[in-house]
């Protein structure tokens, strides 16, 4: 068992191999993450006019390119891979480990993105607490996690169980994504909406929004294939996290 199995995430060594694999099927003109999830993350993301965005997990980089394009200012990417694309203007990128988030020693950010990359952290709640002591007082992490029932659904047909037995297992299990790069073999250990609830709670973060977004009916319309995969398997949850406010005054014993 790797480090990353026992803490809960998803071991990152294989992102190096499967990072390009990735971004060609993010792509691709019916990827879900072009036609649901990143329409639904620039939502919550909010007007980043002037706003110092660090992106933890961020790929080869084009979404915090997009992001300094629209006006974000101080931008840094980070990811294991270091698969970047040329960095615009106002960009940096570092590759590292979004576990520790290497070289960002004093700096403070608007925005703070897990965008699908949270798995991949060693220690969950610890990399929720590094994120969370580079915010401004006004700032917040966006978080990404596929919907853990999904998982579940997929585990209970490959292996004839139910999907009760699946969601709440606790083994890990490995798997390849024929999608991104059937060669490269992934190990991942359930989770279950609890457990995410429970990683924000011992990181002193709470909830201020939830979203678990759909495709738009025009969009559904037009790309079938993806709706029924929805339909069937859930999708995506997004979280905008906020640490929790310190009540001055008050004594540890209290």
């Amino acid at each position: 068992m790797t480090d990353s199995e026992a803490a809960g995430g998803d071991a990152s060594r294989p992102w190096e191999q499967l990072s390009t694999g990735f971004e060609q099927a993010r792509a691709r003109e019916d990827s879900l993450d072009r036609l649901v999830e990143w329409p639904a993350q620039r939502e919550l993301l909010g007007d980043v006019t002037g706003l110092a965005v660090l992106d933890a997990g961020c790929g080869n980089g084009a979404k915090i390119a997009q992001l300094a394009n629209e006006g974000a200012a101080a931008c840094v990417g980070v990811d294991i891979s270091g698969n970047f694309i040329a960095p615009p203007p106002g960009v940096e990128f570092i590759q590292g480990d979004l576990s520790v988030l290497p070289g960002l020693a004093g700096r403070r950010f608007d925005r703070v993105l897990f965008l699908q990359s949270f798995g991949y952290a060693t220690d969950p709640v610890h990399a929720l607490r590094v994120a969370a002591s580079m915010l401004t007082d006004a700032g917040f992490i966006l978080l990404t996690r596929t919907q853990p029932v999904r998982y579940a659904i997929e585990r209970a047909e490959q292996n004839g169980t139910s999907l009760g037995q699946e969601y709440f297992a606790t083994e890990s299990f490995a798997y390849r994504h024929a999608n991104w790069d059937e060669n490269v073999t992934l190990t991942k250990r359930p989770y279950t909406m609890s457990d995410l609830l429970n990683t924000f709670s011992a990181a002193g973060l709470w909830i201020e929004t939830t979203v678990e977004p759909q495709l738009s009916a025009e969009v559904a319309q037009r790309y079938p294939h993806k709706q029924a995969v929805l339909n069937k398997y859930l999708g995506i949850l997004m979280f905008k996290l906020r640490p929790l406010p310190r009540v001055s005054g008050l004594r540890t014993n209290d």
